[in-house]
């Protein structure tokens, strides 16, 4: 036990600020002191382990920025299973509602499927957890839970009132971080990025061929709700849509200074660009679209990104530990800090200055200092009464689910729903207790014809088809469209 003690202490040792010798010994056997009075007098046993893993060493950098970490021996082996875009799973795209969750798509070959639970199978319960009582957020932290060990399903599965048990071994699972890629209309590509990981850009080049490569006449890039990941890979994406030579970004830090522009051997797509980000789009998303903004490659849409532009570096040390370093700012070509201002944190005094004006290549004003601004912010129409009851009910997954397997119809990409489903679909409604009024309905019945048709192309087709048809009315992926086809388009 003392040697593990003394091995945690120089661990610790190492992570202090930098002071005189005698200080820092001093500071160390402080700590060490508090250790032996804590273990030798505490009511309950002290566990070294957790003390420092949990206590000591992540008090220590919370007082430097909120973004370096200690990450312990499963949190460090979780990250690198994420840089190889490696995880545990069963191979399931599902609908989750407030105590529902419906599956959509049993991936094939994966431990769903081989189970035998497929499209339109209700998930009840996991292991011994009733699911109809959770709210949603609750669902999300249950199923993210049953992906990390073995975990007994109840189903039930359309027309059988009976749940049926299932037991699922969760797999490790080779996952893509562009998550779409598919023709909005003949010569316009979308791509949907949820990462940057390690061969995030060469997917996204891979994606750009199967679309069209060089042919294509502009390009959709969603990189809303995406975290970043690895900066290199941003580097490398960035690199796709810029000359060779043009910057695209710099790092400022009391020990890292320099610059990463594109390899003067790229060779880079013309095509228009279009980039969508939100609230959600961070780190390497902001390092892109920033990039591409500064340059005017691509005008960016939707709303401001989450401003987190600090250069961590990930260092391994002992017991199979690592740390999240924050060791330097990133700054866009045009000089803007990515990163938002910190309240109360030891980064202000490089954060805190007020934004302030900056231009691109074109002269177009620009302003820093927290995140990436649209060009063009997007604001969808807000969700009508009916159309949120509907959603929120999962009234069309449950008859969609009904009608494909009662009536077992060719369904085919690019199918459209026939009239007479749509008022098969208010009959059902009413005879499960949701009855709008007729001025209501008609308000709605566009939005709630487009939602069927595409809650029956996920169940039969799977979701990237229904992707696509929820693209032909998505506001966000449509204001992007216009803006391509636009005479004025970058």
């Amino acid at each position: 036990m003392m040697s593990r003690c003394l091995l945690l202490a120089l661990l610790f040792t190492s992570l202090l600020p930098a002071q005189e010798p005698d200080a820092l010994e001093a500071s160390v056997r402080k700590i060490l002191d508090v250790y032996a009075i804590a273990r030798e007098n505490h009511a309950d046993p002290v566990d070294s382990t957790r003390l420092f893993y949990e206590g000591i060493i992540p008090g220590l950098l919370r007082r430097l920025d909120p973004h370096s970490v200690f990450l312990d021996p499963g949190q460090f082996d979780q990250l690198k299973r994420m840089q190889r875009s490696e995880s545990k799973g069963f191979g399931s795209v599902v609908s989750i509602l407030p105590g529902r969750v419906q599956v959509l798509q049993a991936l094939p070959g994966a431990p769903l499927a081989k189970a035998g639970i497929s499209a339109g199978d209700e998930i009840l319960a996991i292991n011994n957890i009733a699911l109809g009582p959770l709210t949603t957020e609750q669902l999300t932290q249950v199923l993210s839970q049953a992906r990390q060990a073995p975990a007994t399903v109840y189903v039930r599965k359309p027309g059988n009132a009976r749940p049926i048990q299932f037991t699922l071994i969760p797999e490790e699972m080779q996952s893509s971080s562009v998550e779409r890629a598919f023709l909005l209309k003949p010569g316009y590509g979308y791509l949907r990025v949820s990462s940057f990981d390690d061969k995030t850009a060469k997917d996204i080049q891979a994606g750009i061929e199967k679309l069209g490569g060089h042919g294509l006449a502009g390009l959709v890039l969603d990189l809303r709700n995406n975290p970043g990941g690895v900066v290199a890979s941003a580097i490398d994406t960035a690199s796709l849509f810029l000359n060779p030579g043009q910057t695209i970004l710099s790092a400022r830090g009391r020990r890292m200074n320099g610059e990463e522009k594109v390899p003067a051997t790229a060779k880079p797509y013309r095509f228009r660009l279009a980039v969508l980000v939100n609230a959600k789009s961070a780190s390497a998303s902001e390092i892109v679209a920033g990039a591409l903004q500064d340059h005017d490659r691509a005008t960016i849409l939707g709303e401001p990104t989450f401003g987190k532009g600090l250069v961590q570096n990930v260092l391994p040390i002992s017991q199979s530990t690592g740390l999240a370093l924050t060791m330097a700012l990133y700054y866009t070509p045009s000089g803007r800090s990515i990163q938002k201002p910190l309240v109360d944190m030891q980064l202000e005094h490089v954060t805190a200055t007020p934004r302030q004006e900056y231009k691109t290549d074109a002269g177009r004003i620009v302003r820093g200092g927290g995140g990436i601004d649209p060009d063009q912010s997007v604001t969808p129409p807000p969700y009508k009464r009916l159309e949120m009851v509907l959603d929120a009910s999962g009234a069309y997954a449950a008859f969609g689910t009904e009608y494909l397997r009662a009536e077992r119809p060719a369904i085919a990409p690019g199918w459209q729903l026939p009239k007479p489903l749509l008022d098969r679909f208010r009959s059902w409604l009413s005879q499960n207790n949701i009855q709008p009024g007729i001025a209501e309905w008609f308000a709605s019945s566009d939005w709630i014809e487009h939602r069927l048709r595409q809650e029956i192309i996920n169940l039969s087709l799977g979701v990237e088809e229904g992707d696509k048809v929820e693209a032909e009315r998505e506001p966000w992926i449509v204001a992007a469209l216009a803006t391509l086809t636009s005479p004025l388009a970058p």
